[in-house]
């Protein structure tokens, strides 16, 4: 049997909104498996599905979708198909599964190293500024209005995302923005939504432990606007491209693809920053329909580059420029993104989820560019960790990062999963010359205590930033999630 013919078959079901997902499921997990199951054999990165072939065709599974037959019991009775890639045949039938919601959406996708989560937040409020109703998936949340749901990573699998995009759907959504990781990519989670909108903020080092190299990382970003564009040819697509960075001026667009970019200098729409200060930026916008001042109530350059993608893609879904600006003015920002905690220490601390050192240079800069234009010479203290279990290569340049742009460096720990704590900050010290180590660089494993001992060497009007978990509300330790956000903490820790 084709995958075409199976997914005729769904269709003849009536599958869409109607259906009992609990009695017809369709599944990756072997012990998800019923009665009337389809089965989608996944080579991952650990376990072949294959291996679980025979228990899954005993639970009775109606349908297997594999790359080889050779561990299908010859017993079996239920329809078998073989294709080429078992990842892209599951993001197909999830679609056809749950009656391709996202045909009936505006369809934003948002990839890049740095800022997916920032500017999918700021679509959305642009979208609500000019009447749509949004869902939103990303890292922090999935969410439509005052419904919500749990995110478990950047971009969900693709049974969860469709059934995700079926829900926005029946909450009468408009418009749906995505997160969208080069896991997401390369694991083809993404190729069956017809994006209306794709975005590319930048790109640096990360993921170095799952991308063979920086290359290969790339090319997973660049499927987003060369591949996926293509099976949607009579979707009109809008790729919005940060020309400031240089693998945004790299990427191949799909045929058909139009192309706005967005810059400081160069580019269709470009910014001028007018002032900056811990409160916001006010700045000049200049775009092919027209230019508008506003402030922006957001710290950082960073942030302004985010806003612009927002209101690029805002244009590109027939908002003004005016009801663009006038949302970002509105703008409540993004949890534990630059998230500034309040206090009457007269401190400026901000939380942030840097977790590359591209990331935490770019936050650094715009505080100490705000630090300079103010002519302040109060201290920058940073706080930041390396989560366990990932790209141990990044640690020291993390770490160089922080001494490049702060006063004092606070080395302690973010997620160390199943490593020991120590032995990532050891990792981290290898970028620190001995005399540093208790004069400006201080380590400190204990994530509440370096963040008391930092708030306590701190004098009124100097900068702190708590980097690395930013909305999290946990660590995870060994196979512990403790519950620890740095927000609350540092608030605690402030009274």
């Amino acid at each position: 049997m084709k995958l075409a013919q199976l997914l005729s078959i769904f269709e003849e079901l009536h599958w869409g909104a109607d259906f009992d997902a609990e009695v017809f499921n369709v599944t990756v997990d072997s012990r998800e498996v019923k009665k009337n199951s389809v089965y989608v054999a996944i080579r991952g990165t650990k376990v072949d599905g294959h291996t679980f072939l025979p228990q899954v065709a005993e639970k009775g599974a109606i349908a297997l979708i594999v790359e080889s037959k050779d561990l299908i019991p010859s017993s079996y009775k239920g329809a078998v198909v073989v294709t080429e890639n078992s990842r892209s045949a599951i993001d197909q039938i999830a679609s056809r599964f749950y009656g391709d919601p996202a045909e009936y959406m505006f369809c934003v996708g948002v990839t890049g190293t740095n800022g997916k989560t920032s500017i999918t937040y700021m679509v959305e409020a642009i979208f609500k500024e000019f009447g749509w109703t949004t869902g939103v998936m990303g890292t922090v949340d999935h969410h439509l209005g005052d419904h919500v749901w749990k995110s478990h990573m950047t971009t969900p699998g693709p049974v969860e995302l469709q059934k995700r995009l079926s829900e926005f759907r029946a909450l009468h959504a408009d418009a749906a923005v995505f997160e969208v990781s080069s896991h997401a990519l390369d694991q083809h989670r993404v190729d069956h939504i017809p994006f209306n909108a794709i975005v590319f903020s930048n790109l640096s080092r990360d993921h170095m432990d799952y991308h063979k190299d920086f290359e290969d990382y790339f090319k997973a970003k660049e499927r987003l606007f060369s591949e996926i564009p293509y099976k949607y040819k009579n979707r009109k697509t809008t790729a919005v491209i940060n020309a400031d960075d240089p693998y945004g001026l790299k990427i191949e667009t799909a045929g058909g693809v139009r192309s706005w970019y967005y810059g400081e200098k160069r580019g269709d729409f470009r910014f001028e920053i007018l002032d900056e200060s811990f409160q916001g930026c006010r700045i000049n916008v200049r775009t092919p329909r027209g230019e508008h001042v506003f402030t922006l109530p957001l710290t950082g350059r960073h942030n302004i580059y985010n806003c612009l993608a927002a209101i690029t893609v805002g244009m590109s879904a027939g908002a003004s420029l005016d009801v663009c600006c006038n949302a970002m003015e509105k703008f409540k920002g993004v949890p534990g993104r630059l998230e500034k905690v309040e206090n009457d220490k007269g401190l400026h601390v901000f939380v942030d989820y840097a977790h590359t050192d591209d990331a935490l240079t770019s936050v650094l800069k715009s505080l100490n560019s705000v630090r300079k234009k103010n002519l302040m010479d109060e201290k920058l203290i940073t706080i930041f960790g390396c989560g366990g279990d990932r790209d141990k290569g990044k640690r020291p340049m993390m770490t160089k990062a922080a001494l490049d742009q702060s006063d004092l460096v606070f080395i302690t720990s973010d997620n160390p999963r199943s490593e020991d704590p120590m032995l990532i900050i050891k990792d981290c010290l290898k970028a620190v010359p001995e005399e540093m180590i208790d004069k400006t660089v201080f380590i400190e494993q204990d994530r509440k205590t370096a963040l008391s001992r930092a708030f306590k060497m701190a004098n009124v009007g100097d900068i702190v930033l708590i980097a690395g978990k930013g909305h999290e509300d946990y660590q995870i330790v060994g196979d512990q999630v403790l519950p620890f956000s740095d927000v609350l903490v540092a608030k605690e820790l402030l009274k």
